[in-house]
């Protein structure tokens, strides 16, 4: 008999990145009795379900044999030129040939982090942050240093004092409506940051998802847009949170050096995105209403997040606090001291209900009372009954 040799072992980058605690926990409530705040998820029920289908049947029937084909890296002509119109209506200047279509704004990140990062360069992250910003950085090999950072995010003079010390090759921002913590990161501090970017030298990705999903107060201009920014600054942005996920579309706006770069290293990982996608996304976009449909979407949401800010000093320990989110899908709670939101989440699994802890969000030491709570996958009724169950987890009745 042939004696069999182990197989080579896995990738130390494999080995040492762990898997995302969030989607664990999304695999727990999957029991349709669970009223969730955990996933980040659009509402399934506002999806312009209909519009998009006619995209589809329209590009099906007038071109299927360009549509079915393979196409090109950068991504289809008429959707880079559509985003790029919304981008210059909303202040930011852009021409197609600025932009790359990737498979959602996590692919883009993945693009920057294989173009742009050596194994032991440092990168510099809010604290807390994305989530999978952290997987992507974890598997590229950087050493990841938090921010200190607040309400309103990074702290500028903490940033200009890390840039020295640490020597970066990139600060990492979700500047609008963040995830996890659904703060806006101020005009002062963006101006702030540009400076530090352009004093010292390195790059900065601007991750805008949620842009769009404003609800009150007045637009912030994105950091690509100002002086001393634009040679440096990365803007990822996705069609997920606006269109559909499943779609599985998103882009990146970057400076020709290394948007060529990213265009190689997604040659290498996938040719190019969907070209059927591509082609309904832009088809859609030019027949339907993709403002009318947000500001549907918008004016959802914000009930949705009133009803969840309204109930949570009843469904909450005394002694709580929480922020009022101007956007986005998110509020952050911090629980009294001594209350740690992860030992409570099975209980609350128990009781039908989920939220996300904070903990795995934090490149530095985790605060243990902090939590994520999600209000645009259920209606305020739903979300009335699951702080109900919230209070029961916390002995509030």
């Amino acid at each position: 008999m042939t004696s069999r040799a182990d197989v080579p072992a896995l990738a130390a980058r494999a080995a040492s990145v762990g898997a995302s605690p969030v989607r664990e926990i999304l695999a727990l409530t999957e029991r349709p009795e669970v009223i969730s705040f955990a996933g980040g998820l659009p509402a399934p029920e506002l999806f312009d379900a209909e519009g998009i289908r006619a995209a589809y049947d329209r590009v099906l029937a007038e071109q299927p044999r360009r549509v079915l084909q393979y196409s090109t890296t950068e991504g289809d002509p008429a959707l880079r030129a559509a985003v790029a119109g919304r981008l210059a209506a909303r202040g930011l200047p852009t021409g197609p040939e600025e932009l790359v279509v990737t498979a959602g704004s996590q692919q883009a990140l993945t693009l920057i982090a294989t173009a742009l990062l050596e194994p032991g360069d440092v990168v510099l992250v809010e604290d807390p942050t994305y989530l999978a910003a952290l997987q992507c950085f974890g598997f590229a090999g950087a050493r990841v240093v938090p921010v200190p950072s607040d309400g309103d995010g990074v702290d500028p003079g903490a940033l200009a004092e890390l840039v020295v010390r640490e020597r970066p090759k990139l600060l990492y921002l979700v500047p609008n409506f963040q995830n996890p913590t659904g703060r806006t990161l101020p005009a002062e501090r963006r101006r702030a940051v540009a400076e530090v970017a352009a004093r010292h030298g390195l790059w900065i990705v601007e991750d805008d998802p949620y842009g769009e999903l404003r609800f009150s107060g007045e637009p912030v201009p994105w950091i690509a847009s100002l002086d001393g920014a634009a040679d440096r600054t990365v803007l990822l942005g996705s069609f997920s949170k606006v269109m559909a996920p499943g779609m599985r579309l998103g882009w990146l706006r970057a400076p020709a050096a290394l948007r060529r770069a990213c265009v190689i290293a997604k040659q290498a990982a996938d040719l190019h995105s969907s070209t059927v996608d591509q082609a309904a996304a832009a088809r859609y976009l030019a027949d339907a209403d993709l403002d009318g449909h947000l500001a549907r979407v918008r004016g959802a949401y914000r009930e949705r997040r009133d009803a969840l800010l309204g109930g949570l000093p009843e469904a909450l320990p005394q002694g709580s606090a929480w922020n009022r989110p101007e956007g986005g899908m998110f509020v952050w709670v911090r629980l009294p001291d001594g209350q740690d939101a992860t030992a409570l989440l099975r209980e609350a699994v128990a009781h039908d209900v989920a939220y996300v802890p904070g903990a795995p969000f934090y490149a530095g030491p985790p605060d243990r009372g902090a939590l994520r709570m999600s209000f645009t996958t259920h209606t305020p009724e739903e979300i009335g009954v699951g702080l109900k169950r919230l209070a029961a987890v916390f002995g509030q009745r």
